[in-house]
Parts: C-alpha cells; sequence; structure tokens
C-alpha cells in the first residue's frame, strides 16, 4: 500500500478538574433546601450533609468570600429554573465557616455537586496534585491528543501545564486548550490565546459570572479571536433541556447554529451525553443543525474578513493558504488537498474557512532520540480532527510528498480515489492541491477525468 488512512483513530481529550470547588455528600441522601432558610457550608469533611449545612472540600471560603457574596451549588448548572441546583447569598463569616441565605428550593441529590462563588478568585493552583496524577497515569497510557485546562485564569497556567507535559514522553506533542471558565480568565483572554492551542469557552460557569445579556458578547468576541489567530474555539453547554428531553428547545437548536456562523470549530457535549436519557439523539440532532448551519455560513464575507484582518505583508504559510481557498473557491473546486508534515499548513487553509472540505495528508517524518527511531504524523493526524472543514489522513511514511519522483503523484493519486470513495469528488470535479516541492510551495489546479 502507498498510503494508508486513518479513519478508525479517534482524537482523545483529558479534562483537568482544576480548582473546582466541591459539596461532598458522602452519604449521598437527597437533601432538601428551603428558600429563604440559612445554611451553613463548612470545611469540615467528616461533618454529614444535611438541609442546614453542607461539607465542602476547600478551607479557604471563608477568606474569599464578603456579605452579600453569591455561592451557586447544582449539577455543572444554574439557570434559576432547576430544582437540582440552588442560589445562596452570603449572609455572614463564622470562623472558617461561611453561612448562607438560600435563595430558591432545591433538592441537591448525589454525591458531588460543583460550588462556585460567582466573580471571586479562589487561591488555588490550576493543575492540581491530583491532575498531575491522572495526567501521569492515565494521560500518558492513552497518550492524550488535548489537555483541557479547566479554570485558566492567566497565560502562566498554560505554561505551568506546557512545561510539565513537555516532560512525560509522547506528551511533549499534547495540545493544551485553555477553558475560560470566569471573569479572571476574560481579562486575560489576549494572553491566553497567545499561549494556548485553542480554547474552551465553559459557558455553564460563564453563565454563572457574567450577566445574561454579556455572555453572547464575550462568546462572539471569543470565537472571533480564535479564528483570526488561526486556532480552535470550542463551546459547551448547548442543548442541556435534552439531558431529560427528546428534542431541544427552539432557543438551544438556534444557539447550536449561532455558534456555527460565529465560527466556532466544535461543540462539546457534557450532561446531555454524561448522564443523558438521550445521548444518541442529542449527537444526531446538534449534528443536524451544525450541518444546516454550515450550509448558509458566509464564507466569502468571513474571507474577506480574515484577509483584511492578516494584512500585508502575509507571511509565506499565510499567503500560500490564502491563494489555494481563493483559488478553489473561484474554480469551483470540491476539495483542497494539503500536503503537510506538521499540520499547520492545512490548518492555514482551513482557517479561512473554504466552503469545500480540506483533505489534510500529513506526511510523516522520521525521528530519534538516540534510542529509538520512529515516524511521527499520527498526533498531527488526531489533533487535526478538531479544525473545523479538515479531513486529516496519514500517508506512508516510505513515500515523501515533498519529493519531485513519481511516488509524489501516487500518493495524490491514492487521496483522489480515498476522496471518490467517500463522497467528497466525483468524475470532471476540480481539485486544488497544496504541496512543497524541494524548496517551493506551490498551488495547482487538476481536473478529474473519467
Amino acid at each position: 500500500m502507498p498510503f494508508f488512512i486513518l479513519t478508525s483513530l479517534r482524537s482523545v481529550l483529558l479534562d483537568t478538574v482544576g480548582p473546582e470547588l466541591q459539596v461532598v455528600n458522602k452519604a449521598e441522601h437527597p437533601i432538601s433546601l428551603e428558600a429563604d432558610t440559612l445554611i451553613v457550608l463548612t470545611p469540615d469533611q467528616e461533618k454529614e450533609a444535611t438541609s442546614n449545612l453542607l461539607p465542602i472540600n476547600f478551607r479557604g471560603l471563608a477568606k474569599a468570600v464578603k456579605k452579600g457574596d453569591t455561592i451557586f451549588i447544582g449539577q455543572y448548572l444554574f439557570t434559576g429554573s432547576e430544582t437540582t441546583s440552588v442560589w445562596l447569598e452570603v449572609s455572614e463569616i463564622s470562623g472558617e465557616d461561611v453561612v448562607c441565605i438560600i435563595k430558591n428550593s432545591a433538592t441537591l441529590a448525589g454525591s458531588l455537586y460543583t460550588l462556585h462563588v460567582s466573580q471571586i478568585r479562589i487561591d488555588l493552583p490550576t493543575l492540581t496534585d491530583n491532575d498531575k496524577k491522572v495526567i501521569s497515569t492515565w494521560g500518558v497510557k492513552n497518550k492524550i491528543d488535548f489537555l483541557s485546562l479547566s479554570y485558566t485564569r492567566h497565560a502562566e497556567d498554560v505554561r505551568h501545564a506546557r512545561d510539565f507535559i513537555s516532560k512525560l514522553g509522547d506528551l511533549n506533542q499534547t495540545q493544551i486548550f485553555a477553558k475560560i471558565e470566569n471573569i479572571e480568565g476574560l481579562t486575560h483572554f489576549d494572553e491566553i490565546l497567545q499561549e494556548a492551542d485553542g480554547i474552551i469557552l465553559s459557558r455553564g460557569n460563564l453563565g454563572i459570572d457574567l450577566p445574561p445579556e454579556k455572555v453572547f458578547l464575550f462568546q462572539k468576541a471569543a470565537v472571533y479571536k480564535c479564528n483570526m489567530a488561526g486556532k480552535p474555539a470550542v463551546v459547551t453547554r448547548v442543548v442541556d433541556s435534552m439531558t431529560e428531553n427528546l428534542r431541544p428547545t427552539r432557543a438551544e437548536a438556534t444557539d447550536v447554529a449561532n455558534a456555527v456562523l460565529d465560527g466556532t470549530d466544535a461543540i462539546i457535549l457534557g450532561a446531555e451525553t454524561l448522564r443523558g436519557v438521550y445521548p444518541v439523539e442529542t449527537i444526531s440532532i446538534v449534528g443536524k443543525i451544525c450541518a444546516e448551519a454550515e450550509k448558509v455560513f458566509n464564507q466569502d464575507l468571513y474571507f474577506k474578513r480574515t484577509v483584511k484582518y492578516v494584512g500585508e505583508p502575509m507571511t509565506h504559510l499565510e499567503s500560500i493558504a490564502s491563494s489555494a481557498v481563493r483559488a478553489a473557491i473561484k474554480v469551483k473546486a470540491s476539495v483542497i488537498i494539503c500536503f503537510t508534515s506538521t499540520g499547520r499548513a492545512a490548518r492555514l487553509i482551513a482557517k479561512y474557512r473554504p466552503t469545500m472540505p480540506v483533505m489534510s495528508v500529513v506526511v510523516p517524518r522520521l525521528q530519534t532520540n538516540q534510542l529509538r527511531w520512529t515516524f511521527t504524523g499520527a498526533f498531527e493526524v488526531r489533533q487535526s480532527q478538531i479544525i473545523r472543514g479538515i479531513f486529516p489522513m496519514l500517508a506512508d511514511p516510505r513515500h515523501p510528498a515533498e519529493s519531485t519522483s513519481a511516488t509524489n503523484e501516487s500518493i495524490l493519486k491514492v487521496a483522489l480515489d480515498h476522496g471518490k470513495a467517500s463522497g467528497l469528488i466525483k468524475s470532471h470535479d476540480r481539485v486544488v492541491v497544496c504541496q512543497k516541492i524541494g524548496d517551493a510551495s506551490v498551488v495547482k489546479i487538476i481536473e478529474l477525468e473519467d
């Protein structure tokens, strides 16, 4: 085989817990909370959770909050209408305990509930010792492609995490996605984006830290900045009602579509598939909404806006990428085929959101750590799967695409055959090919025969 396709491999993302505050209910019995009554939050985890006392896993809460502050407790979300989430207002501080007024009636069920203090900094490390242990064991064993760094608040958080995973063998290739969950992360968003490989907008917690009328503004601004930087933007919490219902609400369906139209690369489902009643239906419906939204995406406007943002003079790769997309649009190509070794060229092409798929052919490179020889490529292919519009595949390492020999055409032929088998390419279609020949980067247009 001169070429093989990685279609069975799927990317693995590890989500850290980070400085997440939790209510501990060891007995796991339901706890009924009544509005306008008092409840005490205590760091003494030996105490039993009751309707007027909740043990938490953080001793510094009393020092972090003051009278009048807002605290939310629930299963990763608070909307005000859920009967499993509660809104508290700090009434007084008593030693290490925090006394609160319950603002809405609710029933907490289960062993673990998240506690979120609105717009208050919690003095805990972003990458906890427990996170490091899980990354060093499960993460290394499964060669994770992405690390979702929860509660990223500064660029230094990303640098610290990168320094840690760079010492863990294969994980030195793992990409870090900064998960923005609070005001502090928003304040330092630009510097975090510079340092991270991608951004995850955790809208559940952001919806608590931000006024409701501000959430959409941040989402649109953040996605735009990610798009212009050529880094993946991922959003969460889109069809929460499908946790218990077969269909999303009209607002949720519109929310999914708007995320696509804004330029989002991917959507992460949470409670809908973790503990939801209709996980398969949820994936199907969200996928259909995304597909419909992509059909009406204004690519022409997006392309012009991106070119204007990049400005002149462009870098060599940026110029080649934008030229490939412009050529594909002008000749109405069915696909763009890009030969790449790192995946960067294909990512740059996808940055311009061409209307046609980008087939990224990753050409492996031989490398050594002085103990053994290995080929690169698998990581690059898996990591490309999160980029909107890219269909990645791995070339046979025996046939480098940079060569000027006939093997170069052989790889292209198999790529075209794969495109035909996948339904992306038909006879007489035009295809734009972006590749490197020697020291030159080439964009060419080919027309297929029968």
